[in-house]
């Protein structure tokens, strides 16, 4: 057993591994039956009710069927808790499985009022407006959370750094005033390497465990963490809709929390130096990055979060050449996404953030870099050589094709 003062890094390498020496294993078994063995009649039914409802696994018990409960999945769920310092998480097939099954719980809780505060990723945007799920959408800023709630609110939803500005929000204020109501923070820019918005007083922390949690752009998943209260609910929604995260990607998820740590400051270290030497760039209007000077006003970096991350937003002003210096790359790579080892860029206006109406839809002159694990000074000759094309005169293109 872990003792609870180990470091981040101890518990990224060690946590979920707990009975493998007896087993004699040295890393978790992929297992992938779908179904098992039932040692009863009465107690197969009373292990299916246990775990349908939101239980789990009792020592004993049958684990019935996969969509019910798998044992590679949960190691990746303990391991993520010690992280996060949460009571339990739940793990999904993606993370949008994972906000859709707690705006689930929330609504059915007779809650279906969320107050989310722009900018947020664009998927959360699209389902929180399109009320897909019952939900009903009040935005608002860090000063207009309080007026916002209402008797029937169930939620209030943030991200911070946030997408793809990475402007920072200051959690323990949201909760304030929040008062009684859960706060949600999606913390999946910072990780827990950066940030824990449960020790800012968050009820809930989501993760797109795709990102930088697996961060090697081969596996799915999303993750919510929280108070047992909440898991309880939300394996139940995920035991009836089937939005369980497949055991191989568990098994890589798990994998990459191992090396979380240094791969997360090592990708921070590069893109701050890119940040710092793009400055004043002639090409750019600005350059967006909480670790740049006047882009951190209430001194959160040191006081809630670790850092300021690997993601860059660049500025060009205008979405011609934001177009040209994202196709000119050739180091980087043009895709959606953001975490992993290999650097990405894309234009958010353009791609994720599509569906968000016109008031609220980043400027069509920023692009956002994920930053990896690259050298940084060829990350930086891509950059420049990109940057020079997009000062360059080319094809002209009048308007961004976007929906809204």
């Amino acid at each position: 057993m872990l003792p609870s003062s180990s470091h981040i890094e101890t518990r990224a390498v060690h946590s979920g591994m707990s009975g493998l020496t007896e087993s004699g294993s040295h890393v978790p078994v992929i297992d992938l039956s779908t179904t098992n063995h039932l040692t009863g009649v009465d107690s197969g039914g009373d292990s299916y009710e246990n775990l349908a409802t939101g239980g789990t696994l009792q020592p004993g018990d049958s684990a019935v069927y996969q969509r019910l409960w798998q044992p590679g999945v949960a190691r990746f769920e303990e391991s993520l808790s010690s992280l996060e310092g949460s009571e339990s998480t739940v793990a999904f097939a993606s993370g949008m499985a994972a906000l859709t099954a707690t705006l689930i719980a929330t609504v059915t809780a007779g809650k279906p009022h969320i107050v989310a505060l722009r900018p947020i990723y664009g998927g959360t945007d699209h389902v929180l407006a399109s009320g897909l799920l019952g939900t009903e959408i009040t935005w608002a800023d860090a000063g207009g959370v309080t007026a916002a709630i209402r008797p029937n609110t169930g939620l209030v939803i943030l991200e911070s750094p946030a997408n793809p500005t990475l402007q920072l929000t200051d959690i323990r204020a949201i909760v304030d005033a929040a008062g009684t109501v859960p706060v949600l923070v999606d913390n999946t820019f910072a990780t827990p390497v950066l940030q824990r918005p449960l020790e800012s007083g968050a009820t809930l922390v989501l993760h797109s465990a795709t990102k930088y949690i697996g961060g090697h752009g081969d596996a799915m998943g999303g993750t919510v963490s929280g108070p047992e209260e909440w898991m309880v609910r939300l394996r139940q929604v995920r035991a009836l809709t089937g939005g369980l995260l497949h055991p191989l990607s568990a098994y890589l998820l798990h994998r990459g929390l191992r090396t979380l740590p240094v791969r997360v400051r090592a990708q921070q270290a590069t893109a701050g130096l890119i940040a710092g030497r793009l400055v004043g760039h002639p090409a750019l209007s600005r350059v967006l990055y909480p670790g740049l000077t006047g882009q951190d006003p209430q001194a959160l970096i040191g006081r809630q979060c670790a850092g300021a991350g690997s993601l860059i937003a660049l500025d060009f002003g205008d979405y011609d050449a934001a177009a040209r210096f994202t196709e000119s790359l050739r180091l980087i790579t043009h895709a959606v996404s953001l975490g992993g080892v290999d650097s990405l860029v894309q234009h958010p206006a353009s791609l994720t953030h599509r569906p968000v109406e016109a008031s609220a839809r980043p400027s069509a002159g920023v692009v956002r870099i994920s930053v990896g694990l690259e050298h940084v000074d060829d990350l930086m000759a891509d950059i420049l050589a990109a940057l020079e094309a997009s000062r360059e005169a080319g094809t002209v293109r009048s308007t961004v094709p976007l929906v809204g």
